[in-house]
């Protein structure tokens, strides 16, 4: 078991320079199941946050309403229906679901068939997370074909263990986040000051970046998509939360230098972010 510090120097040994020949087929290609009514903005900073951390194609599926809003605010990334969506096929190197994604019903389901017959990576993030609570699928969770990359806070955290948020806040994050790879054999990246990433294997690390200025709306809507981005890339889910949460956290450290903790926002670290991996290639 392995207990330690996520850096900048680390991110440096699993995210290279690109080859000359690469093409966008090459560099990923994620799907994003986010977004619903009156929560457009949590799917467009999510796919702006894969986009800057060099997802080649990006494609989200929202509610056909919101086709004019995504296709507006991230003229990058492809629409698809969420009813329409065709999962047998493995075509996505790698899926999140959660960022704005609501409660519905046929949510549930589409989390459970990922779960059931997805062979990539899978991040669960915000309401996807709140779904597998409300409906009791942790076993189906710990059981999934999929790997699997869950990113709770702490009130998610106390959702999925079934306790009470006083008690959660009043736990060790360290063991915290160690019963939540219990119940859900996840790697776990466990929101907050000293994120921290702990994997099925009882390895645990800190992150080093970041700062109190990326409390904000939407911040974790990019890191999920950075996190994606990158399982999408080729790392492994470990590698992936692991460099996904250093990246966002400076990228969080850029926007405050140059806009202050108190005006920083979600929209600037998507944007840092690709400042943020272009500094640890130096």
């Amino acid at each position: 078991m392995k207990n330690g510090l996520i850096t900048l120097e680390y991110v440096n040994t699993v995210i290279k320079r690109r080859k000359r020949d690469i093409h966008k087929g090459d560099c990923g290609r994620i799907l994003l199941i986010a977004g619903s009514l009156g929560m457009a903005g949590a799917a467009i900073l999510c796919g702006r946050g894969a986009l800057r951390s060099g997802a080649g194609l990006v494609q989200i599926a929202v509610p056909e309403e919101l086709f004019p809003i995504l296709q507006t605010g991230i003229p990058e990334a492809t629409c698809v229906s969420r009813t329409s969506l065709n999962l047998d096929k493995q075509r996505y190197h790698a899926i999140a679901a959660g960022p704005g994604l609501g409660e519905e019903s046929e949510n549930v389901q589409l989390i459970r068939k990922i779960l059931q017959r997805y062979e990539g990576t899978f991040v669960l993030d915000a309401d996807g997370l709140n779904q597998i609570a409300l409906n009791h699928m942790q076993k189906e969770l710990k059981n999934a074909r999929c790997s699997v990359i869950i990113t709770p806070h702490t009130g998610e955290a106390a959702r999925l263990l079934s306790i009470d948020i006083t008690s959660a806040k009043e736990m060790d994050r360290q063991e915290l986040s160690a019963r939540l790879v219990e119940e859900t054999n996840a790697v776990v990246v466990l929101k907050g000051e000293g994120t921290i990433v702990a994997t099925p294997e009882g390895n645990s690390y800190t992150n080093t970046t970041g700062n109190p200025g990326m409390a904000t709306g939407g911040a974790g809507d990019v890191l999920t998509g950075i996190i994606t981005s990158l399982a999408g890339q080729g790392l492994l889910p470990e590698d992936a939360a692991k460099a996904g949460v250093c990246l966002h956290g400076l990228a969080g450290d850029l926007g405050a230098e140059r806009f202050g903790e108190y005006g920083l926002i979600a929209g600037d670290i998507a944007d840092m972010t690709a400042l943020a991996i272009q500094k640890t290639m130096g």
